[in-house]
């Protein structure tokens, strides 16, 4: 059963990870790999907004992703732009990358070699990682300007589209974590996290939405997973 105080602080942490950029024309759009379609179809709308000139797919294979792309979350995302009428000269694969550190890094060393001149980065996640993957780019690639982007959606309707609320409030919670305890780990850059939002976390984890915590994680947050 899912509260409607869960679902309360469900939002809080929702209207915490986007960031609320304005998209503006930059110099590369990369779509970041994950189960979710819809990061291929934004980045296309993107493209012919006229966003960017040339798209950027990164992503192998995860336990989540491995039945539904076989071939790879980075060519599945390819395929579908190809679909959607983008020309093949407009989109680059980057197949290596099975982490948020790896897409950025990997897709910067891509573009280097594609001898792409990059002063700006349209970078599109899933509506809830916008800011874990703006923190990941800023302390990956400095001198960049970041800017997040995502399929515009309501909770509600991401919801709708993954078809399983208690799964969505867990990848929110644990994006949270991560925003938490990566910095000190080196693998982004240090955010201020509201004391509204923390304490919305913290209920949400005693209320069990913890399947997507990492379990080793240090000091503060492995206390706030007990239950």
């Amino acid at each position: 059963m899912i509260s409607a105080q869960d679902w309360a602080d469900t939002r809080l942490l929702w209207d915490f990870h986007q960031m609320g950029h304005a998209p503006h024309p930059c110099s590369v759009a990369i779509g970041l790999g994950s189960h979710d379609l819809g990061v291929a179809d934004a980045a296309v709308d993107l493209y012919r907004r006229g966003m960017a000139p040339l798209l950027v797919f990164t992503g192998a294979t995860s336990p989540t992703t491995r039945e539904r792309m076989p071939r790879g979350e980075a060519v599945h995302y390819r395929e579908r732009a190809l679909e959607l009428g983008v020309p093949s000269s407009a989109v680059l694969v980057e197949p290596r990358a099975r982490n948020a550190g790896e897409n950025i890094r990997f897709s910067r060393e891509l573009l280097h070699e594609a001898g792409v001149d990059v002063s700006s980065v349209l970078l599109i996640s899933k509506p809830y990682e916008e800011r874990r993957a703006y923190a990941t780019a800023r302390k990956l690639w400095p001198g960049v300007e970041i800017v997040s982007a995502s399929s515009p959606m309501t909770l509600d309707e991401y919801v709708t589209s993954i078809g399983d609320a208690r799964l969505v409030i867990d990848m929110l919670v644990g994006a949270l974590q991560r925003l938490l305890v990566y910095p000190e780990q080196g693998f982004m850059i240090s955010q201020h996290v509201p004391d509204d939002v923390t304490e919305a976390y913290e209920r949400l984890c005693r209320q069990g939405f913890t399947s997507r915590l990492l379990r080793n994680a240090p000091g503060q947050a492995r206390s706030q997973t007990r239950r």
